[in-house]
């Protein structure tokens, strides 16, 4: 998945994550992190992000993360909205669990 625009999901509200994604000039995953619970979960936040990024077919974007204590879920989720936004997608293609 091509990442063609900047784009954002999410708030900066409690218990929640905004996410930015662009594309990047660079080959890889440019990702930036900055989190009220980095010193404990800073780790599990970056596996998160790189793992939703992969499974949806990214290799090149520049990622920013700004998360105010997230549960993994909504994280995902804001991964994948940024992501088809950034992509000008407006369809995921759902898989079963």
């Amino acid at each position: 998945m091509e990442m063609k625009i900047d784009a954002l999901a999410g708030t900066l509200e409690s218990s929640d994550v905004m996410v930015r994604i662009g594309p990047a000039s660079e080959s890889g995953i440019q990702l930036e992190i900055d989190s009220i619970v980095k010193q404990q979960f800073g780790a599990a936040i970056e596996q998160v992000v790189r793992e939703t990024l992969a499974q949806l077919g990214v290799t090149r974007a520049n990622v920013v993360v700004d998360d105010k204590g997230a549960l993994e879920c909504v994280l995902k989720a804001r991964v994948q909205a940024a992501a088809l936004r950034a992509a000008q997608q407006s369809q995921l293609q759902w898989s079963p669990l």
